[in-house]
């Protein structure tokens, strides 16, 4: 059993006069001054209350020494969904109470009374808003809130909460633990003055006002000034006392260590005006220092708590996402696949340098041979091209009714770039995505290096399913939903089956409109795949059709290109064809397509040139749309 704290404890106050008589002053910054001292980004934080519970207890006596009356404990993210991450889900009590333990020493080295706060933040784990649910978060909430309470402390802060309806959960949480031990509850609130979650100030207000909390507030991602505007607003909707507790401005990262400019004095101009605006807690987050809670305790004492009193209601309509939401176009081939048509798509590769002229005439030339859309496929070289995106846009906006797909690949970005780059496909009138992994080309004496791969193909389906649902891959709401639809491969010629069909579950669960093959040369088998991977009878699948060359180019693909597989009769046909052999490998094109409008499991095709020969397609192409 973990032996609790002997140092005393300030007296338990009722959550309606904690802040009646004078502003308090929080302390600042637990995560940046234990990185200034040494401590690495990559690890959870918390966890030095019990690997070096010392230095906790020196930064706590710090900010006692400067005047602060209430510290935080050093348990930010000290929950089990959040400690699973770093395989500490177990020790949830143990790492809870070491904090407080160290809190408390540190108050009583001290003579002072000081209050010690329980610091609680999200329970939702890093890059899984919306994927939890409030079961489980109640649970993470009331199992470490529980733990603070044993171990002693005098309150809670719930803070740097991005989304209400979590924070509700860790005040409902809260109050099952201990019914009357006071709560200040904070929001985080973005650039565009709005939470994580997309809500607004008065929405927050209007929807924690009643659940006895001591003060509600805001705390980081805005300096001093920023955070004032949402402190303004919130106490046009609320009659609670409130809580300010701001970045030291915006950091610089330096030498492996974030860095903030924003002076004590500057700070402490800020504190006044919280106050004025109604706070009765005023504190820092990420950046300040005992120094920041020295200067801000001289510029609040002696103050007084404002009068509160809740200001009328904005009207009904001042609260609404600003403008009205466009129209969405509907994608005229998924109305096709809706449909029952045999679509057929031309696929293209960007086009090496700077020049894409003739791939716009390509474009306009498979379209007027009867291309339902083209895809656009990934990068393939490592000479400079037009980048598949900005080939997407070409053809989106310069040929009239054709839809452009584009495939995007996971390797060459970082999440946050393809969030930006798909959403400045999206304004540009691109609906239609291929989620791929994707490998680098081959440069140099070390191949296939350099990506990023932030994340896989699985994970780029639930960032666009994200993105379509109105918020991105962290969980921030958008102005307004996208409207992608989504594709991903499917692969019967890859080398590992039961992965392939464990991949395609995943792609199916993640939320694809639609599924392709590379080129295949096997329908069988890829019908027995998509059997074993229970694509569902109404999940539209396109089958990837490449003429063969001669057999040079099929010996080429059989031994030399991953995930393509030819049979020992195609293989065979091939080689007898000789000079022959583009006829015959127009005629094996047309056997696939032919099974493929036979199977009841497919609904089109995608036709691709080994070296990006449109004419090669043309012909064939009116041969199967007419």
């Amino acid at each position: 059993m973990v032996r609790q704290s002997t140092t005393r404890r300030a007296p338990q106050r009722d959550a309606a006069d904690l802040f009646a008589s004078r502003v308090l002053v929080c302390d600042g910054a637990m995560g940046t001054m234990l990185q200034a001292a040494g401590s690495p980004l990559d690890i959870a934080l918390c966890e030095l209350s019990l690997t070096r519970p010392e230095l906790v207890k020196a930064i706590h006596g710090a900010y006692i020494a400067a005047g602060a009356d209430i510290i935080e404990t050093n348990t930010f993210g000290a929950c089990s969904t959040r400690l699973a991450r770093y395989g500490l889900e177990d020790r949830v009590a143990e790492i809870n109470h070491a904090a407080v333990r160290a809190a408390r020493d540190a108050v009583a080295a001290s003579d002072r009374q000081v209050l010690v706060a329980g610091s609680v933040g999200p329970a939702t784990p890093t890059n899984s808003r919306g994927r939890t649910s409030g079961a489980v978060l109640r649970e993470s909430f009331r199992e470490q809130i529980a733990a603070l309470v044993e171990a002693g402390v005098d309150l809670i802060i719930l803070e740097t909460f991005g989304n209400t309806d979590e924070l509700i959960e860790a005040i409902n949480a809260a109050h099952d633990v201990s019914p009357t031990l006071p709560i200040v509850a904070q929001m985080t609130f973005m650039e565009d003055g709005r939470t994580l979650a997309g809500e607004t100030p008065a929405e927050v207000a209007r929807r924690v006002e009643g659940l006895n909390i001591a003060a509600l507030g805001a705390n980081c991602t805005h300096g001093p000034q920023g955070l004032l505007e949402i402190l303004a607003e919130l106490s046009r909707h609320t009659s609670l006392p409130l809580a300010a507790q701001p970045n030291a401005g915006s950091p610089t990262f330096v030498d492996g260590r974030f860095q903030y400019a924003t002076d004590a004095a500057y700070l402490a101009r800020y504190a006044g005006r919280y106050v004025q605006a109604g706070a009765a807690l005023v504190g820092g987050c990420c950046g300040t220092t005992p120094a920041h809670v020295e200067a801000m305790v001289a510029a609040v004492k002696g103050l007084r708590p404002p009068v509160r009193r809740r200001a009328s209601s904005a009207t009904a309509g001042a609260d609404s996402p600003e403008g009205s939401s466009s129209a969405v176009i509907p994608s005229r081939l998924m109305q096709k696949l809706a449909a029952r048509e045999f679509v057929v798509i031309g696929e293209m590769a960007p086009p090496a340098g700077g020049a894409a002229d003739q791939a716009i005439l390509d474009a306009a030339v498979l379209k007027d041979d009867g291309a339902s859309a083209v895809l656009i496929g990934q990068t393939s070289s490592p000479r400079a091209q037009v980048s598949p995106t900005s080939l997407a846009v070409l053809v989106q906006q310069r040929v009239p009714n054709l839809e452009a797909i584009l495939t995007v690949a996971t390797w060459e970005k970082s999440v946050m770039s393809l969030q930006a780059d798909l959403l400045g496909a999206y304004a540009f009138g691109v609906r239609h995505v291929i989620a791929r992994t994707g490998t680098p080309p081959l440069l140099g004496d070390y191949p296939n290096t350099g990506g990023f791969w932030d994340v896989d193909s699985v994970e780029l389906i639930q960032l666009l399913r994200g993105l379509n649902e109105g918020h991105d891959r962290h969980g921030i709401a958008l102005a307004q939903p996208t409207a992608f639809v989504i594709g991903a491969r499917i692969n019967p010629a890859a080398e590992d089956v039961e992965r392939e069909i464990e991949d395609s579950r995943r792609k199916i669960e993640a939320g694809v409109d639609f599924l392709i093959t590379p080129p295949t040369f096997d329908v069988t088998a890829l019908e027995t795949l998509m059997d074993a991977a229970k694509v569902p009878e109404d999940l539209p699948v396109l089958l990837g059709v490449m003429p063969l060359r001669d057999f040079n180019h099929a010996e080429y693909l059989q031994h030399e290109v991953p995930g393509i597989t030819l049979t020992e009769s195609q293989l065979e046909r091939m080689w007898r064809a000789r000079e022959d052999g583009a006829i015959e490998g127009m005629a094996i094109a047309r056997e696939l397509i032919d099974q493929a409008r036979a199977s009841r499991r497919l609904r089109g095709i995608v036709l691709t040139s080994s070296n990006n020969d449109i004419a090669e397609l043309t012909g064939l192409m009116r041969e199967v749309t007419s």
